[in-house]
């Protein structure tokens, strides 16, 4: 008997280990704002970033079960190497080859932003994957059924359980994951960062330092800091296309002077992020420097900034241009570019 009840204690103790080395402690992902950032508007003490949180975000965000064909996964238009954009495509595209009406904006330094979407549709990042989510024309997707796939997939109730203290699947959680996957996000490593933070790698060349002063002259004052937006709406004088008739920010406010005014993008990446404006209209920089030295469309509601005294516009000559280029060229990130921890593979 006395053999029998030592077997027992110690098969019990054997068991008991089993299930302490199967249990995960959840590790928090080292989040540093970079020396020559402004500080996070996203409240990080609300949600930090951990591994295993990161983990199910970033399937989350590859999962085109989240889609109402199964196909269309947050990653479908935001990719990678593109700076998470639609490389190519003038609007996004959606289920049943639904076409948007918009051009895909690029992931990168979304907690340093205070709204989402071309017009502003939300303030909370957290709350933003719910408009592409329900969007008829994108994903289609239904939050009911998704969190009862999520509840039927074995992965899933691991990584929920593993991320979050209360384990629960439910749709804050993961629009919480998916927050978690967004904020590492991060592009702080370009030529241009490192000539910013006086490191190794960052030395311009005189063509590149002549466009960082144009830059900060004539483009600074909408692209601002070295996130290179001011987080500001601005009607930049694009003329209409009337088979849109994309109102922006107005669609939001319905306050009249915010007529055609669009979220200033980030120029971080820019070289990688083509085509370009909100409806993609211009496939190269350089259309896009044409634009602001002469296709400013005049209108009630044109930044003030591209009105000078009756002449619309900035005004650039073809060798500011080219110097303009040169430096927008050393904000691409590369390490972000190809980073690992991003890819779906």
């Amino acid at each position: 008997m006395y053999k029998l009840i030592l077997v027992f204690f110690f098969l019990t103790l054997l068991s008991s280990c089993s299930d302490q080395d199967d249990v995960y402690v959840n590790k928090p992902l080292d989040f540093e704002v970079p020396s020559n950032f402004p500080d996070l508007a996203y409240n990080i003490t609300l949600n930090p970033p951990t591994e295993k949180g990161f983990e199910l975000g970033k399937k989350l965000f590859y999962d085109g079960r989240l889609s109402s064909d199964g196909l269309i996964s947050c990653g479908f238009c935001h990719i990678q190497e593109n700076a998470f954009t639609h490389h190519g495509h003038t609007f996004s595209h959606g289920v049943g080859d639904n076409i948007g009406t918009r051009n895909t904006p690029s992931i990168q330094n979304l907690g340093y932003q205070t709204a989402f979407m071309y017009d502003g549709a939300t303030t909370h990042l957290d709350l933003q994957p719910i408009i592409p989510l329900s969007s008829a024309i994108e994903m289609n997707g239904n939050l009911t059924r998704i969190v009862a796939m999520m509840k039927a997939d074995k992965t899933y109730q691991r990584l929920f359980q593993q991320a979050f203290t209360d384990g629960a699947i439910n749709t804050e959680n993961m629009l919480k994951a998916l927050s978690q996957f967004m904020l590492m996000v991060t592009s702080s490593d370009s030529k241009f960062d490192k000539y910013r933070r006086n490191e190794t790698g960052g030395t311009l060349t005189s063509e590149e330092l002549v466009g960082y002063a144009l830059f900060n002259t004539k483009c600074a004052s909408c692209h601002a800091t070295d996130l290179m937006t001011d987080n500001s709406y601005r009607n930049n004088g694009l003329a209409v296309n009337p088979q849109i008739n994309d109102v922006g920010r107005f669609r939001v406010t319905q306050v009249a002077t915010d007529y055609y005014k669009f979220k200033v993008p980030s120029l971080r990446n820019v070289e990688k992020t083509a085509p370009y404006m909100h409806d993609g209209r211009f496939g190269t920089l350089e259309s896009v420097l044409n634009h602001y030295a002469s296709g400013v469309v005049s209108f009630a509601t044109l930044d003030p900034i591209l009105n000078q005294n009756g002449n619309l516009g900035i005004p650039l000559s073809d060798t500011e241009k080219t110097q303009l280029i040169a430096f927008l060229k050393t904000v691409t990130d590369n390490q972000y570019l190809t980073d690992k921890r991003f890819s779906e593979y």
